[in-house]
């Protein structure tokens, strides 16, 4: 298994804005067909749908990717999903650089970095194996590019398969989709710098934001005596 050197919720999304819709006629690379907006909305939270609606709808940029297939404890996985924090620090206990994300309450979460980015995410959507998630905030591309506002929406896909129901394993291959609008002058700017790469950027993006999660679930089923240090707290400051 692969490990990222970096990893972050929030640092990929914004890799995200490095690539261009998918034209419609074009089937994507390596991923099923997407859920369609009508059937995921009607997972959505009343108070969320429309927000969430008008990202999917009138996305500026959108990347898909897919985790290769793996097993692990189904409770753990699926509690890593709902604590992105928890899943930072395990990875740090890993000795795997990652930046820290912050469990804000009232199950909202955040990331910031010194050059003024700052994302706030939370769960507001779930449908038979899968979940949504919806982000604001702002990115600060580049020194000499301005803060760019973004509002984005990940749709993940968590298929599974039962493979010991009393040790409680399963296999997994997750999906996601995600979509990110922004009116900002920078990122246009900063896409005309990257050139042809950006489409390919963006996937990696979405395929690191799948294994943010799966890393250490994966690795937690390996080394099961190592789960207690890995997910424990944080130590009080």
């Amino acid at each position: 298994m692969l490990l990222p050197r970096s990893c972050t919720v929030a640092a990929l999304l914004w890799l995200t804005t490095l690539a261009p819709l998918t034209p419609a006629n074009e089937p994507p690379r390596r991923t099923p067909t997407s859920p369609t907006a009508p059937s995921v909305l009607d997972f959505v939270a009343p108070n969320y749908r429309d927000a969430v609606a008008q990202v999917m709808k009138n996305a500026t940029l959108s990347a898909k990717a897919a985790d290769e297939e793996f097993t692990a404890h189904t409770k753990i996985y699926d509690w890593l999903l709902e604590h992105p924090d928890r899943a930072s620090l395990a990875w740090r206990r890993m000795k795997i650089p990652c930046v820290e994300i912050t469990d804000i309450g009232n199950g909202q979460f955040s990331w910031t970095d010194p050059s003024g980015s700052e994302l706030t995410w939370r769960t507001v959507g779930r449908f038979p194996d899968g979940l949504i998630w919806y982000a604001t905030g702002k990115v600060k591309p580049g020194t000499l590019l301005p803060t760019a506002p973004v509002k984005a929406v990940a749709v993940v896909r968590l298929p599974r398969q039962t493979l010991d129901e009393k040790a409680g394993t399963a296999k997994f291959q997750p999906l996601v989709n995600v979509y990110l609008q922004t009116d900002s002058r920078a990122a246009n700017a900063l896409l005309r710098m990257i050139g042809p790469a950006a489409p390919r950027m963006a996937e990696d993006g979405a395929e690191q934001l799948l294994l943010f999660f799966s890393g250490p679930a994966r690795y937690i089923h390996k080394h099961p005596d190592e789960a207690q240090s890995l997910l424990a707290p944080a130590a009080k400051k």
